[in-house]
């Protein structure tokens, strides 16, 4: 009960923390501006990745990073972590730290065009596959599939969390910290959000 009222309590200076950042971010631009150019590139990008997002958004981490801040410059270091940092800590869907991508790049237009090109592909495929899937579950090529996609999700995580992670040498307090986080998420119950236990009886 503490390490759950705890881990609420966290929660929430971490989405108050989000907000704030997030209004300040939105003073300091203007969010009608004009540049197709840019709404475009980020489209393209992201309906390019759209169809190899195995595991969610999230696991393209790496591969945004080279095209929108090391190949492109669209964004800083600071702008694409601070989009992820404040999409994991506010309430929502989490592939929402595309559309702020999207808004630190190019505004609104920016926002939209990002999250109809990352959404768009991966849905329309998934409705499709989910029908004939459904009515193929016993077939040994596709639980081999499914079976097979288990690993390659994993590893396309641990790449992200591995990408966004400080130096070595620069932060270790940072690094303890994740550690300890993960340990808890693997080991203890807290991952769970609230209300999930619920109505549940608890042995």
């Amino acid at each position: 009960g503490a390490a759950r009222a705890g881990l609420a309590d966290l929660r929430g200076h971490l989405r108050a923390a989000a907000s704030a950042q997030l209004a300040q971010r939105v003073q300091a631009m203007n969010p009608l501006m004009w540049a197709p150019e840019v709404w475009w590139a980020l489209f393209g990008h992201f309906l390019a990745l759209s169809l190899m997002s195995i595991g969610g958004a999230i696991t393209l981490v790496p591969d945004m990073h080279r095209r929108l801040v090391q190949d492109s410059g669209l964004l800083s270091d600071t702008d694409f972590t601070g989009a992820i940092a404040l999409a994991q800590a506010a309430p929502g869907p989490n592939v929402l730290f595309v559309a702020l991508m999207g808004w630190y790049a190019g505004g609104l237009g920016g926002a939209v065009l990002s999250m109809v090109g990352i959404m768009l592909p991966s849905t329309t495929l998934a409705l499709a596959v989910s029908r004939w899937v459904s009515v193929r579950r016993h077939w040994l090529g596709v639980r081999a599939f499914q079976a097979g996609m288990t690993p390659v999700t994993v590893g396309l995580l641990l790449a992200t969390g591995w990408h966004l992670m400080p130096p070595l040498d620069g932060q270790p307090r940072a690094w303890a910290l994740a550690v300890v986080v993960a340990l808890l998420v693997w080991r203890t119950r807290i991952r769970r959000a609230p209300g999930h236990w619920r109505g549940r009886r608890i042995a």
